[in-house]
């Protein structure tokens, strides 16, 4: 028997460790072992470490999509998205920031195998923790994101990123700038996350967290979309963007350039006149708009469960 660790499936608010393990849930033949809400995040630690391989037990093997695992069970696989915690403390509050110190490498040494998003995080976790881990991609659910007609009414661009360093969303203040004068709107929507260090005063509309079943369309109606980010994992929301046919610009920093290919715009997330070029540029480029697709056509949650399924064996 597989068990799923799925606590990261029982917050309410979304990001990419929740969707990973949301779709694992639902696609993986596995025991789903998830907690209540309420311990779904720091108070769930216990539950993770002292309940879980309790109820684990039977498993011929615990997959963990959320970066950490039970110690106390001998037979984790474990999906770790990044290290950004061990590269860029700074970003994170200094409880969380001990907590990956202790926590993570142990986790690492002890799984039967480690799974990561990307290249990029592959090497980061080689240097980082000394693993060999293997990439599995994320996905995009097909059915859900797909393209749409970006409003005319009201235009926006959209970045889909807590208001946190990492994310850089201060970097967008020449952009929003240039968008106002064209009477544009520029949105973003993202979770408030306690372990991350917030920016205040950004230079965007915040929308906070957008409900799950509302997010495909707010993508679909943008006319651009923006991740200027500093350091990313994946990108999973660059993916899901492109999906909804709304031109991509994206950091050239972290996995994003691999995640995107040649079908976004990359900039440099520290140089605000060449974030609002690109994102200028972007609105309304057909070309753009169909190497997206063609790029989303490429990630599936049915690839992710296929190629996960394929290491558990």
């Amino acid at each position: 028997m597989i068990a799923l660790n799925a606590r990261a499936a029982a917050r309410p608010e979304l990001g990419g460790v929740e969707r990973w393990a949301r779709e694992l849930a639902a696609g993986l033949d596995a025991e789903v072992l998830q907690p209540p809400e309420a311990l779904s995040h720091r108070a769930g630690h216990l539950w993770e470490q002292a309940m879980l391989p309790v109820r684990a037990r039977r498993a011929e093997v615990l997959v963990n999509p959320a970066n950490l695992a039970p110690l106390a069970f001998p037979r984790n696989v474990v999906v770790i998205h990044d290290a950004a915690a061990l590269r860029e403390p700074a970003w994170y509050s200094r409880a969380y920031v001990a907590w990956q110190r202790r926590v993570l490498p142990a986790v690492a040494r002890r799984a039967l195998r480690v799974i990561t998003v990307s290249e990029f995080s592959r090497r980061e976790l080689a240097e980082l923790l000394g693993v060999d881990a293997v990439v599995v991609p994320g996905g995009v659910d097909h059915a859900r994101f797909v393209p749409g007609t970006p409003r005319e009414d009201r235009p926006y661009v959209l970045a889909v990123a807590s208001a946190t360093a990492r994310k850089n969303l201060a970097a967008l203040g020449e952009t929003a700038r240039r968008l106002a004068a064209r009477g544009i709107e520029l949105l973003a929507a993202g979770p408030a996350r306690p372990q991350f260090r917030a920016e205040e005063a950004l230079p965007v509309r915040g929308l906070g967290e957008v409900p799950d079943a509302e997010l495909p369309g707010l993508y679909a109606g943008a006319v651009a979309f923006v991740l200027p980010s500093l350091y990313e994992g994946f990108g999973l929301p660059c993916l899901e963007a492109m999906a909804c046919g709304v031109p991509v610009v994206a950091s050239d920093r972290g996995a994003l350039p691999e995640t995107c290919g040649d079908a976004a715009l990359l900039v440099d997330p520290t140089d605000q006149g060449a974030i609002a070029d690109a994102v200028e540029t972007a609105i309304g480029n057909a070309e753009l708009r169909e190497r997206g697709l063609r790029r989303a056509a490429q990630f599936s949650w049915q690839r992710t469960v296929s190629e996960v399924t394929e290491q558990l064996r």
